[in-house]
């Protein structure tokens, strides 16, 4: 697939919502107000505020609570009948987050005839802060999930008005990769949500562990401070000091945490394993899938350095069922304790996820699963968004991982033209079966595959059933 040639129009920073700045600081997004004249689409708008990530290659010009922008990419002369859109929500732990990131550039997906929209959302305790007095203020009695709120808006912006740009508003695919994709399913649960776009592609999504409750987040967000005034009055820098606060500074592998999407009984009405097994879910076909080693990139945050370590781990997330976990993640020596609590994390945290979203979705519909198994160093699987840059076509690639990268893109951009990703170079990719548990692993040679990682997934099943998810 070759498209450099193609030409391709860019808009950058469009408003797709009010600024989210003094009054409307932890409110649901309000519509942007009229633009007068001709508007400057020409640069990215400011990222929200986070903690700047060392190495985080964002080309906006700085961080601000006035966030809500978005930027497209389309093909100067789109296909009759519009062109396909796929609307992507960048990862980050639900505490960073970046539409203007060098390595999720749009182009390649307008030179092969698609339209990539990239939305910021609110992260962080601009995003997510849940506070008694935002509950009482309320006419739906919820709070927290401003975030979720915004990624649902940008949809509901990109519906609206993406036939201006040449778009088929009826052919609208959201995307993301890790908290990003999580919005994404967590949106298919949404009675707020309905109709808000037709696809999804689920990349390493972090989902299906349990939320926290309107009553849990507000716990832990009270300590905020008892006035809504003055909180709305804080500098910037000293809500974003609240992170620290409320986030624990270890994440736990399987109880839920207070600075993401919660149960606010609004837009977001039960926990997401029960939305989705019980069917209460948007019936859009999906793609969902993970990369081999998930916990590698988060290596840095799991403090186990031996077995003891190692053993403490499983307790304190496994608890009664610890031995069980410890059959699946222990080791024998200490040099494998820190590769077993990767395995526990990546299972725990997106790979018994995606298997569960692929299962629910496919008894209403269509999902196709894929595990992303291809490392350009041959010593070392893939982690955590390695597959970002094969799926935007933005890598520094040499041949060979340039035609993985030209067949993922060109998967996602049929599956968002027509609802089935196969085609050259990624042919062959059946709907998956949660009898077969079959997925596609893709690496050089593409191949048909199943019962990844069944065992241990099996077992984080059994642990969450016991505890009603």
């Amino acid at each position: 697939m070759s498209h450099e040639h193609t030409a391709v129009r860019v808009f950058r920073g469009i408003p797709y919502a009010a600024p989210p700045v003094g009054p409307l600081r932890w409110r649901p997004p309000q519509p942007a107000p009229p633009r007068d004249g001709r508007s400057d689409v020409t640069r990215f708008g400011a990222d929200p505020i986070q903690l700047n990530e060392p190495g985080r290659d964002s080309r906006a010009p700085g961080m601000s609570e006035d966030c809500l922008t978005l930027n497209i990419w389309a093909p100067s002369e789109p296909p009759a009948g519009g062109a396909p859109v796929l609307v992507w929500f960048d990862g980050g732990g639900f505490t960073a987050c970046s539409a203007a990131k060098a390595q999720t550039d749009g182009a390649r997906f307008a030179q092969a005839g698609a339209i990539l929209v990239s939305a910021n959302y609110r992260v962080g305790a601009f995003g997510f802060l849940a506070h008694p007095a935002l509950t009482a203020e309320s006419p739906h009695g919820a709070a927290g999930n401003y975030g979720l709120l915004d990624a649902l808006a940008a949809l509901r912006w990109v519906r609206e008005n993406v036939a201006a740009f040449g778009g088929d508003p009826a052919r609208i695919t959201a995307f993301g990769e890790s908290a990003g994709a999580a919005l994404v399913a967590l949106l298919m649960t949404s009675p707020l949500a309905g109709g808000a776009f037709d696809r999804a592609i689920l990349q390493s999504p972090g989902s299906f562990r349990p939320l926290c409750t309107l009553a849990e987040a507000e716990a832990a967000g009270g300590g905020a401070g008892s006035s809504l005034a003055e909180l709305r009055a804080l500098a910037p820098d000293a809500v974003l000091a609240l992170n620290g606060k409320i986030g624990p500074a270890v994440r736990g592998l399987t109880v839920g945490r207070p600075l993401r999407p919660i149960v606010d009984g609004w837009s977001i009405v039960t926990d997401e394993a029960r939305a989705f097994r019980s069917g209460a879910v948007a019936a859009v076909p999906a793609i969902v899938g993970t990369n081999a080693d998930e916990g590698r990139y988060f290596a840095a945050g799991i403090p186990v350095a031996d077995r003891a370590a190692l053993r403490r781990y499983l307790e304190a997330n496994f608890g009664a069922e610890a031995e069980e976990a410890w059959s699946h993640y222990g080791c024998s020596d200490d040099a494998g304790a820190a590769a077993g609590a990767r395995a526990a994390f990546a299972d725990a945290q997106f790979n018994y996820g995606a298997r569960e979203l692929a299962r629910a979705i496919a008894r209403r519909g269509r999902a196709y699963r894929y595990v992303f198994a291809h490392a350009p160093v041959a010593a070392a699987a893939p982690t955590h968004t390695d597959e970002i840059a094969y799926v935007f076509g933005t890598g520094a690639f040499e041949a060979r991982e340039r035609a993985i990268s030209d067949a993922l893109l060109a998967a996602w951009v049929r599956f968002a033209a027509c609802g089935d990703p196969n085609g050259p170079g990624l042919d062959g990719w059946e709907p998956y079966d949660p009898v077969r548990d079959n997925d596609l692993r893709i690496d050089a040679s593409p191949a048909a595959a199943a019962d990844w990682r069944r065992a241990p997934l099996d077992f984080i099943e059994r642990f969450y059933a016991a505890r009603g998810l």
